[in-house]
């Protein structure tokens, strides 16, 4: 039988990733991408992640290439039946950073050169105590970590984790308000409209006016897409 997940993630840190670049700012769109949550879940086994002893959810450092592979990390939860939607923002606050450094040359006898060309720009982060709101579909019962990590500088975030009961399937046409992966439903459903949020590796969609088969729960007017496998092609 199909559990739901209802997980709300709480920053202790900044959050920074960017999702745009606008001259010199770098801005963080208030949505957490559903390929990034899978890895910070845990649910990715992947060479750049590691669980030890001394925390429940600790990262190695180490990358030794930076080429995406989603595929062939993502594809193996379709066989295991998990899928995790992208998280909206249930309240957010943004910061603005501004960074500065300047290139400093020195000649071999260590005297500066007349030049000295500043290079600046700003950040847009997330702010701690933001919190955001994802759903997991799983065919089996999941053990999710309590403490994870988020973007670039591996913020510092807590997941509070709610079994949504009673998941019963039918269809027809609906109305999904949160972010969707559009890859992951297009073939399933009948995308009927949406607003688009763009940002890598795959642009979003969100309030989706969709038809096709979802579920839908006793005690409340959700209704989450049923079907929803990760696809790259």
């Amino acid at each position: 039988m199909v559990t739901i997940y209802r997980c709300t993630i709480e920053l202790h840190d900044n959050l920074y990733y960017a999702t745009r670049e606008i001259g010199r700012l770098y801005e963080t769109e208030p949505i957490l991408h559903n390929y990034a949550l899978c890895y910070a879940l845990g649910l990715v086994d992947s060479d750049r992640y590691s669980t030890t002893v001394a925390d429940e959810h600790s990262y190695r450092y180490f990358c030794p290439e930076q080429i995406p592979k989603y595929a062939e990390h993502l594809t193996p939860l379709n066989q295991q039946g998990i899928y995790v939607t992208p998280a909206r923002s249930l309240n957010h606050a943004a910061v603005l950073n501004t960074w500065k450094y300047a290139n400093n040359h020195y000649h071999v006898e260590m005297e500066k050169t007349q030049k000295n060309i500043p290079s600046f720009g700003r950040a847009k982060e997330i702010a701690p105590e933001s919190q955001f709101e994802c759903f997991i579909v799983s065919d089996k019962s999941l053990t999710l970590p309590k403490w994870i990590r988020l973007g670039k500088w591996m913020s510092k975030a807590e997941v509070r984790v709610e079994a949504l009961l009673k998941p019963k399937r039918s269809q027809g046409n609906f109305t999904f308000p949160y972010p969707l992966n559009p890859l992951d439903v297009m073939f399933t459903h009948q995308v009927l409209s949406y607003d688009t949020v763009n940002m890598p590796p795959v642009s979003l969609i969100r309030n989706v006016r969709i038809q096709g088969e979802y579920y839908s729960f006793e005690e409340s007017k959700l209704k989450i897409p049923a079907q929803m496998h990760y696809r790259f092609t």
